[in-house]
């Protein structure tokens, strides 16, 4: 045995803490600090979080452990050896957390390997690309290791979108799902519509206007589907806010949101996606990659408000600000809201930069603009069933609402720390009221702002 593998094995058993080594020869002195043997990494809970975008499994404890994984072939199985950690029940009930619906895991078993190291075998359902990542403690939250189980081939949205179809183009056989194709941006079409640009031509003093004439557009008698997407805020391991009852924000977003996505599928010309479906994690950035991928016409994101004193009441709805919250407290939510990526669990490290960076062109401008219209349409018919905790529509640097070229706006339904709210946010009549609301401030905003002529990603003849 070479003088280093002792070393490497105190290291790597994670029993003690070497303060240092005293070679002599072939032998050596450990010498420990006062703090003598430290306690291998105990883990204390397991959760599963199965989706069709992906599965997600976390481990918590009050260390991180060393670990290592491994792809096995045929079949296709996913190996994670934790070292420096003891198997214990939490570890043993790792197979009763999986569902047979589950879309990448077959079972999961963990075992002890050999001393010192547990193994955990995940046997897959298809081929997957893993993504192994540590998560330092913080809210409720110790330390956690997150193992995301992503198909091989990432899911399309907009394929999937388009393959799906809505119950109403069922219902009225009319809508064939048409591949894009080049048209006039809508990006230039809201800044120009933004800009509101005088006539260019000048007209000598005295002399006869000429008759304008306006070329007939393509697609003025083109009725194309709107695209709307619902983002349920939170999910997974972000639990959001919590109410004195008990009640979790992301359980209460996405039953409004399924509510609104299934009003929105009965109206004619419309269809809806929703960031998530089901309680999973979505980080920010892919909220709104998601959204842009589907070229969205519109972007709803629904929450459920939190404060510090449970007096706090009213619906609220907030748009993206270029210059800064417009109040005190939009800037807090904001803060709040944009802290969710830290909670729920982002591998920063394998975050694609272009993805993760976003920059506030000039057609931002125009957007945030008809986000404040939609914006203000939600809000009226939402003062028709709730007090208003603001009477106009708020701005704040919300990660959520920063795609550069799709009106996004934020809905806080209720404060959910409100127990009167809370209650009403619970109630299946309530969630209902709110969805007809928000449908009808889109269609509010939609009468006065007809979908710009984009790309056409199906059409109805």
């Amino acid at each position: 045995m070479s003088e280093r593998a002792p070393d490497d094995a105190v290291r790597r058993a994670g029993f003690v803490r070497r303060d240092f080594l005293k070679y002599a020869g072939a032998g050596f002195t450990l010498l420990l600090s006062p703090a003598g043997f430290a306690a291998a990494p105990s883990l204390f809970a397991v959760r599963v979080w199965p989706a069709e975008d992906y599965t997600r499994v976390t481990l918590e404890g009050d260390a991180l452990p060393v670990f290592s994984h491994l792809i096995v072939k045929n079949p296709e199985r996913l190996v994670v050896d934790l070292e420096g950690v003891e198997f214990n029940s939490v570890l043993g009930s790792l197979p009763n957390k999986i569902a047979e619906s589950d879309p990448y895991i077959k079972l999961i078993r963990a075992g002890r390997f050999k001393p010192g190291v547990v193994r955990i075998v995940v046997e897959l359902k298809q081929e997957i690309r893993p993504q192994i990542f540590t998560l330092k403690p913080i809210g409720n939250y110790g330390h956690r290791l997150v193992i995301d189980l992503f198909p091989a081939v990432p899911v399309d949205p907009l394929l999937a979108l388009l393959e799906k179809g809505t119950p109403s183009d069922a219902a009225q056989g009319t809508a064939e799902a048409k591949p894009p194709v080049d048209d006039k941006p809508a990006l230039t079409e809201r800044i120009e519509r933004a800009e509101d640009k005088p006539e260019q031509a000048q007209e000598s003093k005295g002399e006869a206007k000429p008759e304008r004439k306006l070329k007939p557009r393509a697609d003025d008698n083109v009725t194309r589907l709107v695209t709307i997407v619902l983002d349920p805020g939170h999910g997974g391991e972000d639990p959001g806010a919590v109410g004195r009852g008990g009640s979790h924000e992301k359980n209460v977003t996405l039953e409004v949101a399924r509510r609104l996505k299934a009003k929105i599928e009965s109206q004619p010309n419309m269809r809806v996606a929703m960031t998530r479906d089901a309680d999973f994690f979505v980080p920010l950035y892919q909220r709104v990659s998601k959204a842009r991928r589907l070229q969205a016409d519109l972007f709803v994101s629904i929450h459920a408000d939190a404060f510090v004193k449970p007096t706090a009441r009213g619906s609220s709805v907030f748009a993206l600000s270029e210059r800064g919250a417009s109040s005190s407290a939009a800037r807090w939510l904001a803060q709040k809201e944009n802290e969710a990526d830290l909670i729920g669990g982002v591998n920063f490290e394998n975050r694609d930069p272009l993805l993760a960076r976003t920059l506030l062109d000039l057609s931002q401008t125009a957007t945030i603009n008809d986000s404040l219209k939609l914006g203000k349409a939600v809000l009226t018919e939402l003062g028709q069933i709730n007090a208003l905790h603001k009477a106009d529509v708020e701005q704040a640097g919300f990660a959520v609402l920063k795609a550069p070229d799709i009106p996004s706006i934020l809905v806080e339904t209720a404060f959910i720390s409100n127990p009167d709210e809370e209650k009403r946010l619970n109630d299946d009549a309530y969630q209902d009221k709110m969805a007809d609301a928000i449908l009808r401030g889109i269609k509010r905003y939609l009468a006065k702002n007809p979908p710009l002529a984009k790309s056409k990603l199906a059409s109805l003849d």
